[in-house]
């Protein structure tokens, strides 16, 4: 259990660490640190789930340790494997030695010197300065048979190697699962979590996050970019951009010294919030400027 005192304080370790949250999400997060329970995070790509484990990490100046998921992604491979090539040439050596006690090689070989930790072990051991964030990133990635392993190893924060034998966290570590919701997480481990939907902020607090990511940009450019970002997440698209498309515009913008927005600037830059050329091309001619007007009309009103 990590001691924090309050929601403030929550909101105030994130904020110090850039990250501009809620009072709801500052409370979810708040319980899962007082009751030690993991925190589960659902929402669409880019509005910040990943970025919530990064900024939690570095306030409280813990470790993070990352367990990015895909499709086949199986128990050894998040737990554990051992340095094969590294047992190869033990073996060699040993038999070049002439070394024929077997109990003695295989107890050797199958010890922490060949053991290649992977995230979910790595997260049980001890860590300087408390007991590490794990974020286990995208689960929906992953399959049922994955799934149902890491609510087991959730449950009781403890893994085990045959070789080896059963290894249990010293402290249970801060976990984070983040979903795009790209399929649905079975019930049971949603249970053993506290859950929240992480949505697109509001234009108020969008504001806030560009100031927090970059304040070098102006006020009234700042107003343009958000308002045409949340214009543009009520059009017909493959994919909204994220807040994440909103921080990478405006950087670029800066980069182009760009103090205002124009039809022509934004067909130049619409990779940065677009990722999918279907969508890039509705917004070619007169799109762009529709969007930009209706954005200017709503940060007139």
């Amino acid at each position: 259990m990590t001691k924090v005192t309050s929601i403030d304080e929550v909101q105030g370790l994130l904020g110090n660490a850039g990250y501009v949250c809620g009072r709801s999400l500052a409370t979810v997060v708040f319980l899962s640190l007082r009751l030690g329970r993991p925190l589960f995070l659902e929402g669409e790509a880019g509005v910040g789930k990943t970025e919530i484990a990064k900024a939690l990490a570095a306030s409280l100046d813990r470790r993070l340790i990352r367990l990015q998921c895909y499709e086949g992604l199986d128990a050894s491979s998040a737990v554990y494997e051992w340095n094969f090539p590294a047992q190869m040439v033990a073996i060699r050596t040993a038999e070049a030695a002439g070394t024929h006690d077997r109990d003695m090689l295989q107890a050797e070989l199958f010890s922490d010197e060949y053991l290649i930790a992977r995230p979910l072990l790595e997260a049980m051991r001890p860590q300087p300065g408390g007991a590490p964030v794990l974020l286990i990133d995208e689960l929906d990635r992953t399959d049922e048979p994955f799934e149902a392993f890491l609510l087991e190893a959730l449950s009781d924060f403890q893994v085990t190697i045959p070789e080896l034998g059963t290894i249990r966290a010293p402290e249970p570590p801060i976990v984070i699962l983040t979903s795009n919701r790209t399929r649905e997480v079975h019930d049971a481990l949603k249970r053993r979590c506290l859950y929240h939907w992480v949505d697109y902020p509001t234009f108020e607090r969008e504001i806030e996050i560009l100031a927090a990511r970059a304040p070098e940009a102006s006020e009234i450019l700042s107003r343009e970019v958000v308002a045409f970002v949340q214009r543009l997440r009520t059009e017909d698209l493959f994919k909204r951009p994220g807040v994440a498309e909103t921080i990478d515009w405006a950087k670029c913008l800066l980069a182009l010294d760009v103090v205002s927005l124009s039809p022509e600037v934004i067909a130049d830059t619409l990779g940065a919030i677009l990722k999918y050329q279907d969508d890039i091309a509705k917004l070619q001619g007169s799109e762009a400027a529709r969007i930009l007007a209706d954005a200017r009309a709503d940060l007139a009103g």
